[in-house]
């Protein structure tokens, strides 16, 4: 068989690379295919026994025993009748009764270009949007509140979280649904919220007995991008 090229042989040249970019296109498309999906774990917390946690994933109703790993990776950790600590993708998270939290694990455009993917997802719960967090690296449950100005706790959970508010505090008013309130600015080292963890928020302790929420107020929330879908709240981190 004659093969037809020019005096230089670029003929042969390009007809060899051509084959060699269909075969990497092929590959390439190969590879793409048995990538397993991108998925989101979408989970609520139904109910809360000793040592034992009913949970909805992606639409299942799971139930789950300290130590049990599902077949998504999800493991409960411990329960009680308040909270439960649940790990997942490598991280323990606490949860409270009725918490309602999708974590992502696909990235969104301007995410995949800036490698910015740290974001949380919310469902209201009896109409609040409840969530766990920590501050500090201590547990606690939020309230989002974007009425509040400050990250704002009673005096009970800054002792709790070993916030020594009267010291290093700087005293002030506050004017909330009860009346004036006494309160004290402080600066929280770390506050972090599904997959988000901000340094040094501002915050706010409250005299007097509080609920055992937290709010998360605009000091955290001014610092992510919150994003509405339906009913969901998407928080992502700005920077």
């Amino acid at each position: 068989m004659a093969v037809n090229i020019d005096e230089t042989g670029s003929g042969l040249v390009e007809n060899f690379d051509l084959r060699l970019m269909r075969i990497f296109i092929l590959g390439l498309f190969m590879l793409l295919a048995s990538l397993p999906p991108s998925q989101a774990a979408d989970i609520l917390v139904l109910g809360l026994f000793k040592d034992m946690a009913i949970l909805r994933i992606d639409g299942k109703q799971v139930k789950l025993r300290a130590g049990e790993t599902t077949d998504d990776g999800i493991r409960l950790i411990s329960a009680n009748s308040n909270e439960a600590v649940i790990e997942i993708k490598g991280k323990r998270e606490t949860f409270p009764l009725g918490s309602h939290v999708s974590i992502s694990n696909t990235p969104s455009q301007e995410e995949a270009t800036t490698g910015d993917v740290d974001e949380v997802r919310i469902w209201p719960s009896s109409g609040m949007y409840l969530t766990a967090g920590s501050i500090n690296g201590q547990p606690v449950h939020f309230l989002v509140d974007t009425g509040a100005t400050w990250v704002s706790m009673g005096a009970n959970q800054a002792r709790r979280l070993g916030i020594d508010f009267r010291y290093r505090g700087e005293p002030g008013y506050a004017n909330t649904a009860n009346g004036t309130v006494k309160i004290y600015v402080v600066n929280l080292d770390k506050v972090k919220v599904g997959d988000i963890e901000l340094l040094n928020v501002r915050g706010a302790v409250l005299e007097g007995n509080r609920s055992s929420e937290v709010l998360l107020g605009q000091s955290f929330l001014n610092r992510t991008r919150m994003e509405r879908d339906g009913e969901m709240m998407l928080l992502r981190k700005k920077w």
